[in-house]
């Protein structure tokens, strides 16, 4: 019955946000502006899907009493925060600073071996998953997935199910076909909101979530082989036929 897998990238593919925060340090600091998250800070803004929604929920953090007048100056400056953080990240990547998660290629490659589809549901930006991918999967990275849904495409954010809805579309595939994969509470409830059921993975910034609902929660997908995966998916989908 399962015909695809279905895979969120920062967190899951490959352990991201400590890249992510620098990037996004380091362009507060091209820009002047005195803001510096750390590693707590941080944990708690991934609680906020997306780069820019996360930079605008700090912006309203610091000036709670301060209304947003200049919307489109706002609207300007956190642009340009995004455009340099995303040109930092890339930066990271293409250095080496950043590798897949254990498990992660050799899935895909049984995978595809025994015939199921692979697909992307994130809400990061194109450049981002291009920036990763390409450099394990080489130039034509693009063709090991049947569809990619990012925030180009989806533009209403994980918890939102939108991405995953996306995906189902574009596979003609129902959910009960499909097994997600995803590292944080906000994935977790995108997916199991489209009726997926889902793997987590999670890393150091996202463990203390909350996973109830997940098929399972696992260190790594070095721990779960297409063949255990199928039969878990099997199961519980069974212990769900009245």
């Amino acid at each position: 019955m399962l015909k695809a897998l279905v895979f969120d990238v920062d967190g899951t593919l490959a352990d991201t946000e400590s890249a992510h925060r620098e990037a996004f340090n380091q362009a507060f600091a091209e820009l002047g502006l005195d803001w510096h998250w750390d590693e707590a800070l941080y944990t708690e803004l991934l609680h906020i899907s997306g780069g820019k929604e996360r930079m605008l929920h700090y912006w309203r953090m610091q000036n709670p009493d301060v209304r947003e007048l200049g919307s489109m100056a706002l609207q300007d400056t956190l642009d340009r925060l995004h455009a340099l953080k995303t040109a930092a990240y890339k930066a990271a990547v293409n250095s080496g600073a950043i590798q897949l998660r254990p498990g992660v290629l050799a899935l895909m490659a049984q995978a595809q071996t025994q015939g199921l589809q692979l697909a992307i549901a994130t809400t990061t930006s194109p450049v981002n998953i291009a920036a990763l991918l390409r450099r394990d999967l080489g130039p034509q990275w693009r063709t090991h997935f049947t569809a990619i849904g990012d925030a180009s495409t989806a533009p209403l954010k994980k918890p939102h199910p939108q991405v995953y809805l996306h995906i189902l579309a574009a596979l003609q595939l129902q959910p009960s076909q499909c097994l997600a994969f995803e590292d944080s509470f906000n994935g977790l409830q995108a997916s199991l909101g489209a009726g997926l059921e889902t793997v987590i993975t999670p890393t150091h910034f996202t463990t203390t979530h909350d996973f109830t609902g997940a098929l399972r929660v696992l260190p790594d997908l070095g721990h779960a082989d297409l063949d255990r995966l199928r039969n878990w998916h099997a199961d519980h989908l069974n212990q769900k036929i009245p």
